[in-house]
């Protein structure tokens, strides 16, 4: 079998009954948009929560992990790959994902960067983030002089 690119799908029809078929076809769970979700499975235990995030295609330099009050946002964004041409041949159709994806998550004010531990391996971004109660303040007493 032969693998050839085909520039309209899998057959020269597929663009046409496209267009009809969706008004038929059920919605996709997260809409148009799905490509661009970061899938993110999140575990809780005594200690804090598990997040893994699924990042696949990225490097470890084209992810930024930002925390700022109180809200965790994970970056993720992807540099088109410029074409090269060279004496084999010319590029007809390149199919790489070009853009950038965001997700945040409310951790609480009281966290500090240094409480959040991340790793990256196998396109699976794996973050802990311990549970910290908020600090209380007691209630700020004032007296009222008596005359």
């Amino acid at each position: 079998m032969m693998y050839m690119p085909s520039i309209f799908g899998s057959d020269m029809f597929d663009d046409f009954f496209r267009d009809l078929d969706q008004g038929f076809a059920p919605k996709a769970l997260y809409g148009k948009r799905a490509k661009n979700l970061m899938k993110t499975d999140i575990r809780e235990d005594e200690k804090g929560y598990q997040l893994a995030i699924d990042l696949p295609g990225y490097r470890k330099d084209e992810l930024k992990l930002e925390l700022k009050d109180g809200y965790l946002t994970i970056s993720a964004e992807k540099n088109e790959e410029k074409e090269q041409k060279d004496e084999k041949g010319r590029m007809i159709r390149q199919e790489r994902y070009a853009g950038s994806v965001q997700r945040s998550f409310f951790v609480g004010e009281q966290l500090k960067e240094e409480d959040i531990k991340a790793k990256y391996e196998d396109g699976v971004l794996r973050l802990e983030i311990p549970k910290k109660e908020e600090e209380k303040k007691l209630p700020e007493r004032r007296y009222i002089e008596i005359s």
